[in-house]
């Protein structure tokens, strides 16, 4: 069952899809935080634990619904046109509509966090939230909203790794149930790290917009789309890995300057 963890590619796969599972899940921290802010002081940490848990049961389940969809293979519909040939499949369409959706979804939070940065806080600060009851199923019906795209994003990550249709989702459910146990554990550490350096998220952000690319590509290629003549090829997931590792590491090489300039200039201001 487990067979795919002896892969190098699944565990770069795993790794990958973590990282932005756990950068991705940081507005959902933040929507957590607040909600339980709301309550009294003895019920804050049990709002989170239980909205956290929640919501990692609520991702593995819709794991399984997307991956039911994606695995419908067997075109029902087939275009032919004197531009376009193509065989329409369930599999085809889950992937188009979640590239069209992660796009759309990218492209808007950046807009936010750029233009309008107190938006998410200021609609969840309007809602009066007194009840542990009523701020868990808050904190539920918010990661609902949340999980879309990352359950999309574990699916543009994993399809097509693996022999099996089941070796893609034991990494999306590994990759789900290690990034939830992980803000469960450091949800404030990394909230303060990510508030300390928002190009992290800006940057996850963005992978979300060349994962959107791959799913539509990715939805072309298998239902053998031609397009004048021309017939779309997948694009490779190394490609990917490796777009997303060169930008963190020039992240990270950028965050270590900014620190060192602030330590000469604190220098230099206490002489």
């Amino acid at each position: 069952m487990f067979e795919i963890l002896t892969s190098v590619d699944a565990w770069v796969a795993l790794l990958t899809l973590t990282f932005l599972e756990i950068v991705l899940g940081i507005d959902n921290i933040v929507f957590i935080s607040i909600v339980a802010n709301k309550l009294p002081k003895e019920h804050q940490r049990k709002a989170t634990n239980w909205g956290l848990l929640l919501a990692m049961v609520q991702r593995i389940i819709l794991l399984f619904a997307v991956s039911y969809l994606v695995g419908l293979k067997e075109p029902f519909y087939h275009i032919d046109t004197t531009w376009l040939t193509m065989g329409v499949s369930g599999q085809a369409i889950i992937l188009l509509l979640g590239g069209l959706f992660l796009l759309y979804k990218s492209t808007s939070e950046i807009h936010e966090k750029v233009e309008i940065p107190e938006h998410d806080e200021a609609v969840l600060k309007s809602k009066n939230i007194t009840k542990l009851s009523k701020a868990i199923f808050q904190i539920v019906i918010i990661d609902f909203i949340f999980s879309i795209d990352s359950i999309l994003t574990a699916v543009g990550m994993t399809n097509g790794i693996g022999s099996k249709p089941t070796d893609a989702l034991i990494l999306m459910i590994i990759a789900v149930m290690i990034s939830i146990i992980i803000m469960m554990v450091f949800a404030n550490p990394i909230r303060v790290f990510i508030n300390k350096h928002p190009s992290m998220q800006l940057l996850a952000l963005s992978f979300l917009i060349l994962i959107g690319f791959m799913l539509i590509a990715e939805a072309a290629h298998l239902s053998h789309a031609i397009v004048f003549g021309q017939e779309i090829g997948a694009i490779p997931k190394g490609y990917l890995y490796f777009a997303i590792a060169f930008s963190l590491l020039v992240e990270f090489l950028n965050m270590k300057l900014k620190k060192k300039i602030a330590v000469t200039e604190n220098i230099k201001n206490n002489e």
